[in-house]
């Protein structure tokens, strides 16, 4: 993507709205974490850097995949690029189920040609999008045939996932085992055991026994 934007990684933002806190880290990650005392407060990822989104020929956003699960699918962020005074997370919202809209202001792309996707690509790339180009204007493609070529450029550019390689993180997601180490999963076990604990201190104070099992 554009150099210029490279100096945002390893930074992160903040938004909170009503009782949730939302951080966007650019090349990163995006999270979200409930501001309450519920024992059960919601801490986890919406999504993590993916790739970006291209229209006309221009970065407008960036797509942050492959978050927590919900339901029968992963938690999913698009964040939108616009101009502003400073770097700032400006606005959050949830249009669909699971599925997040940031808006992130920054200075860095007021200038008019700061979000075009030509000049990052390498002289190799660019050549093809000029034949590409060219073709076009010959009529020996399609605008059809055009989007189908600039869309293998930057999916050559890395800019884009391509099928497969989406296809690849699936079923390697599908495979990967929920403790990959013995140590996670005693970090787990701990977890759990001292939430059970909470739980049974709060049944305590309202005077509702509990029983557990041999399997507990």
């Amino acid at each position: 993507g554009p150099a210029h934007l490279f100096r945002l990684a390893g930074k992160c933002f903040n938004f909170v709205e009503s009782t949730y806190k939302y951080e966007f880290c650019p090349f990163h990650n995006v999270t979200q974490h409930e501001q309450t005392f519920r024992w059960n407060a919601y801490s986890g990822i919406l999504g993590i850097w993916h790739e970006w989104e291209i229209d006309n020929n221009t970065f407008v956003g960036m797509w942050m995949r492959e978050g927590d699960s919900c339901e029968t699918k992963s938690r999913q962020t698009k964040v939108h690029l616009v101009c502003g005074k400073s770097n700032k997370l400006a606005y959050v919202s949830e249009p669909t189920t699971c599925v997040y809209s940031l808006t992130f202001e920054t200075p860095l792309v007021c200038h008019p040609h700061s979000l075009l996707v030509y000049p990052t690509l390498t002289e190799a790339l660019q050549r093809k999008w000029d034949e590409a180009e060219q073709l076009l204007y010959d009529e020996l493609i399609t605008d059809q045939g055009y989007k189908r070529n600039l869309k293998e450029i930057f999916e050559e550019a890395g800019l884009l996932k391509t099928a497969e390689e989406n296809e690849v993180e699936k079923q390697s997601k599908k495979i990967t085992p929920e403790f990959e180490t013995v140590e996670k999963c005693s970090k787990e076990y701990k977890q759990l055991s001292e939430e059970i604990k909470k739980l049974r201190v709060l049944l305590g104070q309202h005077g509702i026994a509990y029983k557990g099992n041999s399997g507990e």
